[in-house]
């Protein structure tokens, strides 16, 4: 009897900035089953802003998860049950991001050096909602780079918190003299630390994240591990989701034909968008690597980015970029 895939079998990253609730809408119709994630909200943005603006998304996404960034039980606890309270499907705690501005928050990759304080988060959060409540986390901190670092953090909040899932970016993050960037691509990525992770807590489930780009590097990894998070590749070549469902879920066909048929849906989403006075270019541009590889793809993309056209209704814009992807934009310029 084969088993069901974990629900963490493939997910894309949380990244501040870009997944959206637009941009989370646009990847389901290409994968119904890939995990969604939101960009990082911190607990005071919640306790003290404006709830619905943050939290508020669109019932298709799901499954989705909500991402937190902040260090106190209670505010963590008290987030837990508002990310439960507006629907959604996991709760995530941030434990990676090594920005300055996170680490005067007090969280994010420098919370690696405070496991107890992190359990104790985790247990406040699973005590305030029945949602599963998960860390995504480095390998190591600044030039910390034993396993055993990673391999303690990853017990104590196994043991004390709870906590059963962990999302594990395969590189250190380097607290100082590296922009957030570079701390995507400097430290170099040791997969078989997660692998390792993987080997010594069997019953957990370990999910990997970095630097994956192809199905076939995708496949290799879930080998070792119960899932793969993938980030900027899936942004900005979205059209690579489209194939998940059937390579990494066992469904047949893929939720869209093609790529003009995702386009379709997508400007259906952005008229209604319009329709209620969303200005639909701050949506549009998470669809502008749709048809990267194609002829006509940078022409078709700048139609969409070109400001003169914002006013315009998005079916119309739509008819212009696919006239100049086909060679037939000279009108534009009139």
């Amino acid at each position: 009897m084969n088993q069901q895939p974990s629900p963490w079998r493939l997910s894309v990253a949380p990244m501040m900035d870009w997944t959206d609730r637009h941009c989370r809408f646009l990847h389901r119709q290409l994968s119904q089953h890939t995990r969604l994630y939101t960009e990082m909200v911190t607990t005071g943005a919640l306790l003290h802003g404006d709830v619905p603006r943050h939290l508020d998304f669109n019932g298709e996404e799901h499954p989705v998860a909500l991402q937190l960034g902040g260090s106190e039980p209670a505010d963590l606890a008290a987030c837990a049950k508002l990310a439960e309270r507006w629907g959604y499907d996991e709760v995530n705690l941030n434990c990676g991001c090594p920005s300055e501005r996170v680490q005067r928050g007090a969280f994010g990759a420098c919370l690696m050096a405070e496991a107890d304080l992190v359990a104790d988060g985790v247990k406040a959060m699973q005590d305030a909602c029945s949602l599963p409540v998960t860390v995504k986390h480095r390998i190591g901190i600044d030039r910390i780079e034993r396993y055993d670092f990673v391999r303690d953090f990853v017990g104590t909040l196994h043991q004390r918190g709870g906590c059963t899932v962990f999302i594990v970016h395969a590189r250190n993050a380097w607290l100082q003299g590296l922009s957030p960037k570079e701390n995507r691509e400097i430290p170099p990525l040791r997969y078989e630390l997660v692998h390792r992770l993987k080997a010594e807590f069997p019953r957990l489930t370990i999910v990997i994240n970095g630097g994956l780009q192809t199905d076939a590097q995708i496949a290799e990894q879930l080998q070792h591990v119960d899932g793969v998070m993938v980030g900027r590749h899936a942004y900005h070549e979205p059209w690579a989701l489209a194939g998940w469902d059937t390579a990494f879920f066992g469904v047949a066909a893929a939720p869209v034909a093609d790529r003009e048929a995702a386009e379709d849906l997508y400007v259906a989403y952005l008229e209604s968008l319009a329709a209620r006075g969303t200005p639909w270019p701050l949506a549009a541009r998470h669809m502008l690597g749709l048809h990267n590889g194609l002829p006509g793809a940078r022409r078709w993309r700048q139609v969409w980015s070109d400001h003169r056209l914002k006013t315009r209704p998005p079916r119309e814009v739509a008819a212009l970029a696919r006239a100049a992807m086909a060679g037939r934009g000279a009108a534009l310029a009139a």
